[in-house]
């Protein structure tokens, strides 16, 4: 949620930029002198959030799929876990009849009067 609240705002930061300033032109110089080219100053900036969205997004994928991953592989334990609980708590209640059935004979701990 933290993370969506910091690109909303700098989502917001960059189209109050271009906002203020769709009239300015920059001259752009590529490597080694081959090519110059005057655009207006937004679409670089434009350019450059987008890529960098874009690569940070790339980047934390892998991360994403692995806590997916992992997340799944916890489920599927904590699913197993609950049967084999309601296994044991099954032979618990079966085991606690047997003993109440057969609690007819004193056990070692009752003194008989005598």
């Amino acid at each position: 949620m933290i993370r969506l609240i910091l690109v909303g705002t700098l989502l917001l930061l960059a189209l109050s930029f271009v906002l203020q300033n769709q009239e300015q032109e920059v001259t752009l110089r590529y490597f080694f002198g081959l090519r110059s080219a005057s655009i207006l100053i937004y679409k670089p900036i434009l350019a450059a959030f987008g890529v960098g969205l874009l690569v940070s997004g790339i980047l934390l994928f892998p991360a994403w799929v692995r806590g997916r991953i992992e997340l799944r592989r916890k489920t599927k334990a904590l699913q197993e876990a609950e049967v084999d609980l309601e296994r044991l708590r099954q032979a618990l209640d079966k085991a606690a009849r047997r003993v109440g059935s057969s609690s007819d004979l004193p056990s070692e701990g009752e003194q008989t009067d005598g």
